[in-house]
């Protein structure tokens, strides 16, 4: 919401195409209200407070009512009037003439979008101090969850998975604060959970032994808010780049499968921990040179993210699939079996058989997978060799099969 349309358009422009999110442009506080009524999915409201039909303090007051997140974009402002804004509940304040403002505003809807996503854990025994934390972090967008004790906390983060952001004082009933992350940090890593200590304490050795002990940041309490929103939102950026860097290793590019690599680092804990219970299947697309020959190579990119898509929505929770290399699949399947392996591939081959694939043009194609199943060997790499085996036998004959077929599932000698 701004006075000056060609401001307004050019954010709503960049955050609708950078982000691909939805965006509503109003020039007035009326305007504001009706978008609100009609539908409770904004998340987020950048607006200035030059208005022809609401001073900013109405503007601001109504927002905050409506416990929608705001961030002011004003053209001029001094300390005073930012500090009297930063007073009240809003996210940050942006002036329109600086360097790189559109970039940060992106930025900003960007990662509030991100965070609704994220659960974040408050641990203190004040009510009022762990009250304050999680306030801030529910206007940020977390979910958040509160605890009083260490004890608490543990449980806490047992029981809800969400949570990757935690916030801990020092001085805590039971285990303390440098106990606590101690203890988390056994079972969670950097790389899947942030942790930043808190504390009111002068003790100048504090900081470091929060780090030592496993914390990722230290907070001085008291702290402005805004100190508190840039240390929460680097540690969170730091989790989607580390998060960002491990897809890079382990996913395939075009089709978002685990890959080759992944396969085998997964494949082998997998092996170890269900031995009598594992199926592996190796799938290839059928006649794939000729759909490269006749449709041209982007048609045989389509086609691959289609099976890799079939794939993926044909595994369950606890199997392994990925993209082996070309137009080949590996799937790791645990708990099953004989024919039950057997009847699970065939419901992934009939699936595909399936499919109309579209290429965008208004063609599209039809094609097939072949698929050869094992459930024994001496090791991973026997299993899938006897799986590619089998593969070449449903090739051999005719595709668009699974081998070894119903009632004939053998054992690798």
């Amino acid at each position: 919401m701004d006075n000056s349309r060609s401001f307004a358009l050019m954010v709503a422009t960049a955050v609708g195409e950078r982000l691909d999110l939805p965006v509503t442009v109003v020039a007035s506080l009326a305007e504001a209200r009706e978008a609100l009524a009609e539908t409770d999915r904004y998340f987020l409201v950048l607006t200035g407070l030059v208005l022809a039909d609401a001073e900013p303090g109405a503007i601001l007051d109504f927002f905050a009512a409506a416990g929608v997140p705001t961030v002011v974009v004003s053209g001029n402002y001094d300390q005073a009037t930012r500090e009297e804004i930063l007073a009240r509940p809003v996210v940050d304040c942006v002036l329109k003439n600086t360097p790189g403002n559109i970039d940060y505003l992106v930025w900003l809807a960007q990662r509030l979008d991100r965070n609704r996503r994220i659960g974040a854990l408050v641990v203190d025994d004040s009510p009022s101090a762990r009250k304050l934390a999680a306030s801030l972090l529910r206007m940020y967008g977390f979910r958040v969850v509160e605890a009083g004790t260490g004890e608490e906390a543990l449980r806490a983060i047992a029981a809800d998975t969400s949570v990757r952001l935690l916030i801990s004082d020092y001085e805590l009933p039971g285990i303390d604060g440098l106990e606590l992350i101690r203890r988390l940090r056994a079972t969670h890593a950097r790389d899947r959970l942030s942790i930043i200590g808190i504390s009111g304490s002068g003790s100048p050795s504090l900081l470091a032994q929060f780090l030592k002990h496993g914390a990722n940041d230290f907070l001085h309490k008291p702290y402005s808010r805004e100190e508190f929103f840039c240390r929460v939102s680097q540690n969170v950026d730091n989790l989607d780049l580390i998060g960002t860097l491990q897809d890079l290793a382990t996913r395939d590019f075009l089709t978002g499968l685990p890959n080759r690599r992944h396969f085998f680092d997964r494949g082998m804990q997998m092996f170890e921990a269900e031995r009598c219970g594992l199926a592996a299947g190796m799938i290839d697309i059928d006649h794939f040179k000729h759909i490269n020959d006749s449709y041209g190579h982007d048609a045989g990119d389509v086609a691959i993210k289609a099976v890799a898509d079939r794939v993926a929505r044909h595994a369950r929770v606890q199997d392994l699939p990925s993209r082996f290399g070309g137009e080949e699949f590996a799937v790791l399947v645990p708990g099953l079996s004989g024919d039950a392996a057997r009847a699970h591939f065939e419901r992934l081959r009939a699936d595909v058989e399936a499919m109309a694939i579209p290429l965008g043009d208004g063609r599209s194609i039809r094609l097939t997978i072949s698929i050869g199943v094992c459930t024994t060997g001496g090791d991973l790499s026997a299993m899938l060799a006897e799986a590619d085996r089998r593969l070449y036998l449903a090739k051999a004959g005719g595709r668009n099969r699974v081998e070894p077929r119903a009632g004939v599932l053998t054992a690798v000698a």
